[in-house]
């Protein structure tokens, strides 16, 4: 972590949910971000399939933006920006 809090890749939070299935793993991801304020940044690892079909879009339809998915092993890494609280 540096002095924001934030760690080296400028990630606020990870959630590993791999294995869990749908629609559980965008309800976990939704309430941690809005746990989270706004602006940060949480990562999520997701399963192949409908998880990465399905958590990206259903994140983006709440208003928050998906900065990036990116295959890691078998899974995908979700980075996440907190939406501005309206």
């Amino acid at each position: 972590m540096n002095t924001n809090g934030r760690s080296a890749q400028g990630i606020d939070a990870e959630l590993d949910l791999r294995g869990v299935i749908c629609p559980y793993n965008f309800v976990k991801t939704k309430l941690k971000l809005e746990a989270m304020q706004e602006g940060q940044i949480l990562s999520v690892l997701l399963d192949a399939g409908d998880p990465i079909k399905n958590v990206p879009q259903s994140v983006r339809n709440e208003g928050h933006t998906v900065l990036a998915e990116e295959p890691v092993n078998q899974s995908y890494r979700v980075t996440i920006q907190r939406r501005a609280d309206d």
